[in-house]
């Protein structure tokens, strides 16, 4: 394969011969078997940060220069097994050159591209590392970029919905956002606010009909991805008064499967 993995215990690099993942009983991805020369098997859980430089590739070529297990570096190595994608390549083009996380256009490349890797790509294992970049920050008042940190904790809470506590910890750092009013009057405003959001999410209704009524299915696409991105937030927030979690579900499910039916007739145009 060409790149060079730096092997536990201090034992000298070696060059990855074979990547296999292996998924749990609910096939999520949760092991990765990567052998290297001289026939060692190395074990990795998903997830894990681990140094890899890239042998080739373009994209590639940036994570030599940059600092092991730096952003850029993963952004790197997650764009070189998904060669093939134009958007991906087009992001991680963008971020290799330097990822500042209090960038706004920084972090919402990184939002859209777990989006890409979970939704177009059925990369969770990747989704999860990029949507962790987001996840790790905190709420410092400035909504611009908590809209996609927010982004981020809602796509780790989904994928990570097998394990009840990680999934929960995700779920409670969404909800950091709410108690940030100190003011009682502005408080109790701003939760039924966001109680009728809640409630009454924007979900495309009507430009998603419009677009397939058009017959313009990359539009519709568009357009649906944003929708799992709301039914996403309304999920890890815990629901609301009119959608329990496990409709919520249902319905994330069911807008995977038509995205990805919109992906395979735009790839026979």
């Amino acid at each position: 394969m060409g790149d060079v993995l730096a092997l536990p215990g201090g034992d000298d690099p070696a060059e990855v011969t074979s990547v296999v993942v292996e998924n749990d009983d609910f096939g999520v991805p949760a092991l990765v078997r990567a052998s290297v020369a001289g026939g060692r098997s190395i074990s990795i859980a998903t997830g894990s940060m681990v140094y890899v430089e890239p042998a080739d590739a373009e994209i590639g070529a940036s994570a030599v220069a940059a600092d092991h297990g730096s952003p850029e570096a993963l952004v790197a190595q997650i764009a070189q097994a998904h060669a093939d994608s134009a958007p991906i390549q087009e992001m991680a083009g963008r971020l290799a050159r330097g990822i500042n996380l209090k960038a706004g256009s920084n972090l919402q490349d990184l939002h859209q591209l777990a989006l890409a890797l979970f939704i177009d790509q059925g990369d969770t294992a990747a989704a999860l590392t990029v949507a962790d970049l987001l996840a790790e920050l905190p709420f410092d008042g400035n909504f611009g970029r908590w809209k996609w940190i927010e982004g981020g904790l809602a796509i780790a809470a989904y994928l990570t919905r097998h394990d009840e506590d990680r999934s929960a910890r995700y779920s409670a750092a969404i909800r950091a956002a709410d108690d940030a009013e100190t003011d009682p009057l502005r408080a109790k405003t701003a939760a039924m606010y966001r109680q009728r959001q809640l409630n009454e999410p924007n979900v495309y209704d009507p430009e998603i009909l419009r677009a397939s009524s058009a017959g313009k299915i990359d539009v519709e696409r568009d357009w649906r991805v944003l929708r799992i991105g709301v039914l996403l937030y309304l999920r890890a927030h815990g629901g609301s008064e009119t959608l329990g979690r496990e409709v919520l579900e249902r319905r994330i499910a069911a807008e995977l499967a038509a995205v990805g039916a919109l992906n395979a007739q735009l790839a026979t145009r």
